[in-house]
C-alpha cells in the first residue's frame, strides 16, 4: 500500500495556468508561485464581485479521536466526484500550521487518492501566508514595546496589554514569559507569553477580511492593551495598522492549487477550530462561488467547534447562505466513542459502535438547528465489516439522514460519487440556514447558549472577572459580536476524555478575549492552550532528507 506522500509525488500534475483556466481565469488574473501554485490578483477578485454565486456545501465531523475521521479527505473526494458528476465543483480548504506537523496531528491536505498537492509545499511554507501573519503580528508587538520605551506618550498601562507574541510551531516553555530583561536598553521588563500563529486575531482578520481597505481598518481595530486610565488602545492608535497591512497585502490573495484529479481547489488560512475560528478565508470561498457551481468547504475539528463557528462567525459576518453540510464518521471512530480501545477497533463490534452513535446523534441534532439539510458520509476503512455499516446506516435512517458508505480514499473521486449525488439533491431541496443565537442577543447569553444547545452542558461557570470583563466590553459597544469558544475538541464537554454525549457536566469559562479587529469574543474553556506542546516522541524526530534531496517522514 502506497503512503499518501507516495501518492502524491506520482501525481500527474497541470500547469497552475491550465487549473486557472478551467475556472475561467486568464494568466494576468493569476500569480504564479512556481508551476503548481498561484495566488489569485486581488484585481481579479475585484472584478468577480457582481457575479452570480454557486452553491456552498460545508463538509463536518464527528468529534476527533486517534482512530481518524477524515474529513479532509471527504472534502476533497467529494469536490472530485462532483466534477465527475459533471458539477462545476472548486474546493476550498485551510492552511497547515507547521506546529502539528512537526508534533503529533499531521497536516491538511487529504489522504489516499483524495489528496490536494503540491502536498509537501502546502504542509510546509507553501507560500509564505503563515509567516507574513506571523511577521505583521509580532510588528505590532515590537511597536507596543518601542512605544512605552520612547516615553509611552499615549500612557499604556504595561500590565494591562494583552497583545501576546506568535510563532508557528508548538512550544510549550513560551506560554508565559517575562521579557526585556537585562537593564534600561532593553526595555521594561513585563510579563507576557506566546500563543502559535494560527491563534493570532490576526490570522482571524485575513481569514475575515473581504478586501485590503477591509483588512487595515479590522487591524486598525486591534485592542492590544489598555492607559493608566483604563481606555483602550488599539493598533491604529499606534500607526501600525498601515505596515501590518503592506505585509499582508500578498498574504491576503487566495492561493490556488490542484487535487489529484486537477480540479481546482483555493487553499487559504484559518486552521484550529479548537483555540481559533477554525474556516479558510471569506476572500477564497467568495472567489470560489464566482467561478463554480459548488463549492466545498470544510471547518476545523468536530461540528460542535468548526461547523459551529463556521455558522455562527464566518456565515454570520460575511453574509454566506450555506446550502447543506456532509457530517463525516467512520465506523472506528464511533466504536472509540463507545469505547473500544484503538488497539481493538479492528475487531468487530456493533454493539459498541451502537454505543458510540451518540456522539453522531447529536451533532445530527446540532446542525440541524441551523436550518441546514444533513448527510452523513461514512469514510469507508478496510477493517468495516458489513454489520458495522449496517447498523450505522440504520441509526442514520432513524435519525432521519441518509448515509452513504465512501470509499475516495481508496478511490478518488469514483468513490464518492453516491456522496456527490447525495449533496446534490440535499442543495435541491433547499434549507433555511438560522444562526444559532441574535446578533443583539447579551455576550454572556451567547456563550451560555453555545455551551447548552450545541455542547449540551448543565452549568456554565464564570469567574467573577469574566463576568465583569464581559459587562465592559457590552457596555463598550461590542455586545453584538459573536463568540469563538476555545474548548479540547475531543469531547462535548471540556474533559477531553468524555467520549460519546455526556451530559451534566459544567463548562468552566477561564479567561475572554476582545478580538475587536476580527470581529468576536474569544471565550476560552477548560484546560485548552493556545500554545500547544510538542509530545513526548514528535515527528520533527522522523521527519529529514534522503540522498535525492526529497522530504522522509513528514507523512
Amino acid at each position: 500500500m502506497k503512503s499518501d506522500i507516495e501518492i502524491a509525488r506520482a501525481a500527474q500534475k497541470q500547469p497552475i495556468g491550465r487549473i486557472a483556466a478551467r475556472l475561467g481565469l486568464t494568466e494576468g488574473d493569476i500569480l504564479p508561485y512556481g508551476h503548481d501554485k498561484a495566488k489569485i490578483s486581488h484585481a481579479c477578485i475585484r472584478g468577480l464581485a457582481e457575479r452570480p454565486q454557486g452553491r456552498l456545501v460545508l463538509v463536518t465531523a464527528i468529534n476527533p479521536t486517534p482512530a481518524g475521521e477524515g474529513k479532509t479527505t471527504t472534502t476533497v473526494g467529494l469536490g472530485d466526484a462532483l466534477n465527475r458528476i459533471g458539477k462545476r465543483a472548486t474546493l476550498c480548504i485551510r492552511e497547515a500550521s507547521l506546529g502539528p506537523n512537526f508534533g503529533m496531528k499531521g497536516g491538511a491536505a487529504g489522504g489516499g487518492y483524495a489528496q490536494v498537492i503540491p502536498m509537501e509545499d502546502m504542509n510546509l511554507h507553501f507560500t509564505g501566508d503563515f509567516h507574513a501573519i506571523t511577521s505583521a503580528h509580532n510588528l505590532l508587538s515590537a511597536m507596543i514595546d518601542n512605544h512605552i520605551y520612547w516615553g509611552n506618550p499615549l500612557r499604556i498601562d504595561p500590565r494591562r496589554i494583552t497583545w501576546r507574541r506568535v510563532m508557528d510551531m508548538n512550544d510549550r516553555v513560551l506560554r508565559q514569559m517575562v521579557i526585556a530583561l537585562g537593564g534600561p536598553a532593553n526595555g521594561y521588563p513585563r510579563e507576557t507569553g506566546f500563543d502559535i500563529t494560527v491563534a493570532s486575531e490576526v490570522m482571524a482578520i485575513l481569514c475575515l477580511a473581504s478586501d485590503l481597505a477591509d483588512l487595515q481598518e479590522r487591524l486598525g481595530r486591534i485592542v492590544v492593551g489598555h492607559t493608566i486610565d483604563r481606555q483602550p488602545i488599539t493598533a491604529r492608535d499606534l500607526g501600525a495598522d498601515g505596515a501590518m497591512t503592506v505585509l499582508l497585502r500578498d498574504a491576503l490573495q487566495p492561493n490556488l492549487v490542484q487535487t489529484l484529479e486537477n480540479n481546482p481547489a483555493f487553499v487559504h488560512g484559518g486552521p484550529f477550530a479548537n483555540i481559533a475560528h477554525g474556516c479558510n478565508s471569506v476572500m477564497a470561498t467568495r472567489t470560489a462561488l464566482a467561478l463554480s457551481d459548488y463549492v466545498v468547504t470544510e471547518a476545523g475539528f468536530g461540528a460542535d467547534l468548526g461547523a459551529e463557528k463556521f455558522l455562527d462567525i464566518k456565515c454570520r459576518l460575511a453574509g454566506l447562505q450555506p446550502d447543506a453540510t456532509v457530517l463525516v464518521a467512520t465506523v472506528r471512530a464511533l466504536k472509540m466513542n463507545g469505547g473500544v480501545a484503538r488497539a481493538d477497533l479492528g475487531t468487530e463490534n456493533v454493539a459498541a459502535l451502537r454505543a458510540g452513535c451518540a456522539n453522531l446523534g447529536r451533532h445530527i441534532e446540532n446542525l440541524r438547528r441551523y436550518g441546514l439539510p444533513v448527510v452523513v458520509a461514512i469514510n469507508h476503512f478496510s477493517s468495516d465489516t458489513e454489520a458495522e455499516v449496517a447498523a450505522l446506516t440504520e441509526y442514520c435512517r432513524a435519525h432521519g439522514v441518509q448515509a452513504v458508505l465512501c470509499r475516495h480514499w481508496a478511490e478518488g473521486g469514483a468513490g464518492a460519487e453516491d456522496l456527490a449525488r447525495a449533496v446534490v439533491a440535499l442543495v435541491e431541496q433547499g434549507g433555511n440556514f438560522t444562526p444559532l443565537y441574535p446578533d443583539d442577543m447579551p455576550l454572556r447569553q451567547k456563550i451560555e447558549t453555545v455551551c447548552k444547545r450545541i455542547y449540551r452542558a448543565e452549568e456554565v461557570e464564570f469567574l467573577p472577572h469574566i463576568i465583569e470583563r464581559l459587562d465592559e466590553w457590552q457596555a463598550a459597544g461590542h455586545g453584538h459580536l459573536p463568540v469563538c469558544m476555545a474548548k479540547t475538541q475531543y469531547s462535548f464537554s471540556a474533559d477531553p476524555t468524555a467520549l460519546g454525549a455526556p451530559e451534566g457536566f459544567t463548562i468552566p469559562v477561564r479567561e475572554v478575549r476582545l478580538s475587536a479587529g476580527a470581529g468576536f469574543v474569544v471565550a476560552i474553556c477548560g484546560d485548552i492552550m493556545t500554545m500547544p506542546g510538542l509530545p513526548r516522541n514528535p515527528a520533527a524526530l522522523r521527519i529529514g532528507l534522503d540522498g535525492r534531496g526529497d522530504v522522509q517522514g513528514l507523512f
